[in-house]
């Protein structure tokens, strides 16, 4: 490769670039935003609760953008077809954009406004892989099925800010991250354990990874039930056993996978340190609801920030890696910010337990250490993903 091409900018060459740039960009300035806001008390919509803002960029802003990326690298390869490039991905990232610049505006926006702005993304999305997928007749197809959900339950948070449904807007927020835990109870359970072998592989140790048939083939229907159980009964007995139910499962499943020889790969253990979030979280939620313990109270936070904003954290820098030509080994500023992810969610989750005289505090240290670790993703990333492959191939 040139110097010159290295110097080249590459932003819209791939799905995964302009994506995962702006997920990782956005978690850091967002959480910055949102700790600056809890400090000053101010409310950023008033037709909203300040937590529900929070939550819904870090959804359907975040998470939103880090699944477009994923899926718009994802398919070509599962169906062997051209990447997506140019002009969509212009698009489709300007559509990301308005849909949060509106929602940074406050109540400024008719909500009827805020809804057209913000509802055009996943659709554009989904329009995108579409025909690829439907072309190919693969059995990822069902994945458009998430992102019409996904949709609608941006679609029914929007409905609630509109006639001052509050329930109807928690639900939906409720809903949107169950379906996020199924799409990572899909998609881990199949990067996870090749990604594992893989590596052992290559290092020349015994591979063997466990598979357990019956969980296989109940714990992403169990995980639709919690989803939908968790949507429309959160605090119900029901729902707290199928949370129990459901990380039995996810930790069985876990179990086989074979992590603990993964320690000094940094971009594999990180793969397993937020899967097993998963587990912890579904636990923490049966043990709250079922036992009233007060150290399981932020569940929520282990499987937001924890199982799905580490996976997120995990595969953006395993895949920015893999497809730019790079080997796959994490640098040390990128192992040292996996740490700081996971110690994010530790303070998040168990912090105000064994210190609740200092919650403020306690917010405080662990977005910060979010933030530090989105930070140094930027840093590290960002000329990864801006400049084009080092082995000269086109994407």
């Amino acid at each position: 490769m040139s110097r010159q091409a290295g110097k080249k900018f590459v932003p819209f060459a791939y799905g995964f670039r302009p994506f995962f740039l702006l997920a990782g960009i956005f978690a850091t300035l967002s959480v910055v935003a949102w700790l600056w806001i809890y400090g000053a008390g101010v409310v950023p919509d008033t037709r909203m609760p300040p937590q529900f803002w929070h939550a819904h960029e870090m959804i359907f802003g975040f998470i939103a953008a880090a699944v477009a990326g994923f899926l718009l690298t994802a398919v070509p390869s599962w169906t062997g077809s051209r990447g997506f490039s140019g002009l969509p991905l212009i698009v489709l990232t300007a559509l990301w954009l308005v849909g949060r610049i509106a929602f940074g505006l406050g109540d400024t926006l008719p909500v009827s406004v805020l809804a057209a702005l913000e509802l055009a993304f996943l659709p554009g999305v989904a329009l995108l892989i579409a025909p690829t997928l439907f072309r190919s007749g693969n059995r990822n197809t069902r994945l458009l099925l998430v992102l019409l959900a996904l949709w609608s339950m941006d679609a029914l948070f929007l409905y609630g800010i509109a006639t001052g449904g509050m329930a109807a807007s928690a639900a939906a927020l409720r809903g949107a991250l169950g379906l996020v835990l199924v799409l990572l109870t899909v998609i881990g359970g199949r990067i996870v354990p090749a990604f594992t072998r893989n590596a052992l592989g290559q290092s020349g140790r015994d591979a063997v990874i466990r598979s357990h048939a019956l969980t296989e083939k109940l714990v992403v229907p169990v995980m639709l039930v919690y989803a939908i159980a968790d949507m429309v009964a959160p605090t119900a007995t029901a729902t707290a056993w199928v949370a129990a139910i459901a990380a039995v499962l996810q930790a069985w499943r876990l179990s086989g996978w074979q992590g603990l020889r993964t320690a000094s790969q940094p971009i594999v253990w990180i793969l397993h340190v937020a899967y097993l979030w998963l587990p912890i979280g579904l636990a923490l939620k049966a043990a709250y609801l079922l036992g009233g313990f007060a150290w399981a109270a932020y569940w929520h936070h282990a499987l937001g920030v924890g199982a799905a904003g580490s996976m997120i954290f995990a595969v953006m820098t395993r895949a920015s890696l893999g497809h730019t030509g790079r080997p796959l080994r994490a640098h040390p500023v990128t192992a040292a910010a996996y740490g700081l992810l996971t110690a994010a969610t530790a303070v998040r989750v168990f912090g105000p337990s064994l210190l609740p005289s200092h919650y403020g505090d306690i917010v405080m240290a662990a977005g910060t250490l979010w933030s530090g670790a989105f930070l140094l993703y930027v840093a590290i990333y960002a000329p990864v993903l801006l400049t084009p492959r080092v082995d000269g191939k086109p994407g």
